[in-house]
């Protein structure tokens, strides 16, 4: 199947999908809420997309390159935001989100 060979890509999209939701409910706990909102709107841009490209690639689309480019720049766009803020969850995020966006970068 087409999928298999975007085995570990669908793994760290799903991974990147998860840690984004996470930072997405955790900054919405936080005090100063204002602040964490561009962390916010970009957790939900790139768990969708993430999401969005996991489900594409499962069933053999043949954009994957295409999508694969513009999921990179989302997560790009959203660790960046997630690495100015100290709390674990938006490191965490930082760190799946670059990782995602290196692997989409390799099929792009």
């Amino acid at each position: 199947m087409l999928h298999e060979k975007y085995q570990s890509l669908v793994k760290t999209l799903h991974d990147c999908m998860e840690a984004c939701n996470h930072c997405y409910d955790s900054c919405l706990g936080e005090e100063d809420i204002k602040m964490m909102a561009e962390c916010i709107r970009l957790d939900r841009e790139c768990s969708d997309m993430c999401g969005f490209l996991e489900q594409a690639l499962l069933r053999g689309t043949p954009f994957a390159s295409e999508l694969a480019s513009v999921c990179a720049a989302i997560c790009e766009s959203c660790g960046n935001e997630c690495k100015k803020h100290d709390h674990d969850h938006c490191q965490k995020c930082a760190d799946a989100c670059f990782k995602c966006a290196e692997e989409c970068k390799n099929i792009a």
